[in-house]
């Protein structure tokens, strides 16, 4: 197989030549090769696509010079089983001299390959290999837009929008060159400066000149909302977003890291986005129209929170058990906690990462949405929730009736987590009631800059050597967090009154120092690690 990175490789020359050919877009389990040959902070599809190549799954490669990192990937193929590599240099705009010199390359580059297979080249199959435009729906879908997509980011699309159309719009996954008027009987230098204008005529990725032609997706009234792909350490597509934000229209940043580990915040991101938009129902069972009690069920990484409500939406029974190994057990165990009768229960909401795993639960819900419909329920002006979890961190922005118009999640790190909180605890020999309160006690204004837990531990472990107080240090980490969540406020343009919840709300240090970074006054519920649990009981007794 002949494998090319992208979508302005001139691939259709290998049909003339009888030769198939395939994208290199797979995710991979890890770096372990592409780390020894590539930058750490290099683009992780490069760093995937080298994963690929080690492989051995292409034995000739087709490479357009579109960015420093794909050039990288090819200057770093010195050592592997190829047996034949060529790089083209990518033309940014579509005057006549780029396409005339793009059509000179592509002509040397099938003398090259003409040479290297032994074979003559075939107009008649070059040309038969050419399709008819493709015109956007006309009926409701999703665009997937920006940088590359993945197989998982497209999988797990299609699920929370089971019946609407999603479309892969993305960078090399948009590729349409469309058929000219050439025909067999012209000369080669004729033909290939009309592929070449066809080629650089695609809807223009990020790094050509002009991208105006990218706007008639966006403005596309069928477009019922978008998901915006990026990939980590690339940053053409982050400038693209940041214009879109204020377009009329709903729309979430996903950024992947081209690694097949990513499922369950993905499937939490896009459900959130879809549930926003009213597509998903997350139905499974009937309802017991018999019972009088509605429970929900928050089965997180680090515990696992169950509420019991009544008809009349008073709560009756709160539990919280560990989750340990297995989100079953732990929602079992807590629901055995309640002691409720299960002839009593009317349906039971599942929420959080074990959701999915829950199949005694008769729906699930998203914890971007159950944690706006328990916040609202608590404190009825309530604009952004601030939800610092054991696993994730998250920032919901909410409207005047308490839908969800938008949220933002920390990326795969547990730094500015609960867990974070807690690993640093250990360190400190501290349980989590005395850290959350000796951090308020401070002499010296430390600043823990380590973006990653395991650095920050060694850091800690540092001030314990250079004889800083105890108090200094966690006043120190509870710093970190609060600068780490205010980046993800930001990014969710949060509006007050501001609310939080999840188990870090307990923490005063923490909440002192957010509130210092944010400039305003954070409301904090009785039970705020309760919250998200609340919401599914409230979302199973509107059902």
């Amino acid at each position: 197989m002949i494998g090319y990175n992208c979508k302005y490789a001139p691939v259709e020359i290998f049909a003339g030549f009888g030769k198939k050919y395939s994208l290199i877009n797979n995710e991979v389990s890890n770096f372990d090769y592409a780390s020894g040959r590539l930058h750490p902070n290099m683009c992780s599809h490069a760093k995937a696509m080298l994963e690929e190549i080690h492989k051995g799954n292409y034995k000739e490669l087709l490479f357009m010079n579109c960015c420093d990192s794909s050039r990288r990937v090819f200057d770093s193929l010195n050592g592997e089983d190829i047996n034949f590599a060529y790089c083209l240099d990518l033309p940014l705009c579509n005057q006549n001299c780029a396409v005339e010199k793009f059509k000179n390359d592509i002509i040397a580059f099938i003398k090259e390959y003409e040479k290297h297979s032994g074979r003559a080249f075939n107009k008649k199959l070059f040309l038969s290999e050419f399709k008819e435009k493709r015109n956007l729906p006309n009926d409701k879908f999703i665009a997937i837009l920006g940088a590359r997509s993945n197989k998982t980011l497209i999988d797990v699309t299609n699920a929370c929008f089971n019946g609407t159309k999603v479309l892969d719009l993305t960078c090399a996954n948009n590729r349409e060159v469309l058929k000219t008027d050439a025909t067999e009987s012209d000369s080669l230098d004729d033909i290939m400066l009309k592929y070449a204008k066809a080629l650089i005529s695609q809807t223009p990725c990020m790094r050509m000149q002009s991208i105006k032609a990218r706007e008639a997706m966006l403005e596309n009234e069928n477009c019922i909302g978008i998901i915006y792909s990026t990939v980590k350490f690339c940053d053409y597509y982050d400038f693209e977003f940041s214009k879109l934000k204020n377009l009329n229209k709903p729309i979430i940043k996903i950024e992947t890291d081209f690694t097949n580990q990513s499922y369950g915040q993905l499937l939490t991101r896009i459900e959130g986005f879809a549930e926003a938009l009213n597509k998903e129902d997350g139905k499974r069972n009937n309802v017991n129209m018999n019972g009088k009690y509605f429970v929900g069920i928050d089965s997180g990484s680090t515990s696992t929170e169950v509420v019991v409500i009544d008809k009349n939406l008073n709560i009756v029974k709160t539990v919280m058990v560990r989750t340990g190994a297995n989100a079953v057990t732990g929602a079992k165990n807590a629901l055995d906690q309640a002691c409720i009768n299960k002839k009593d229960i009317a349906n039971i909401v599942a929420t959080g990462y074990g959701r999915k795993n829950i199949d005694f639960a008769d729906f699930d819900v998203t914890e971007i949405t159950c944690h706006a419909k328990g916040a609202k329920h608590l404190y009825n002006d309530v604009k952004t929730i601030i939800d610092i979890g054991g696993q994730d961190s998250k920032v919901i922005s909410l409207d005047e009736n308490g839908r969800v118009i938008g949220f933002v999640m920390n990326d795969k790190c547990a730094a500015g987590t609960g867990r974070f909180l807690e690993n640093m605890a250990k360190v400190l020999e501290l349980d989590m009631s005395a850290m959350a309160e000796i951090g308020l006690n401070y002499k010296n204004d430390l600043t823990i800059s380590s973006m990653c837990t395991v650095f920050a531990e060694s850091e800690v472990v540092s001030l314990i050597a250079e004889n800083y107080s105890v108090a200094d240090i966690v006043h120190g980490l509870n710093k970190s967090v609060a600068v780490k969540t205010k980046a993800l406020a930001n990014g969710a343009k949060y509006k007050t009154p501001l609310m939080m919840t999840g188990g870090v709300a307990k923490n005063k240090g923490v909440i002192t120092e957010l509130e210092k970074q944010l400039g305003a006054e954070i409301y904090i519920p009785n039970c705020p690690e309760f919250c998200g649990a609340l919401g599914a009981a409230l979302i199973a007794a509107n059902k």
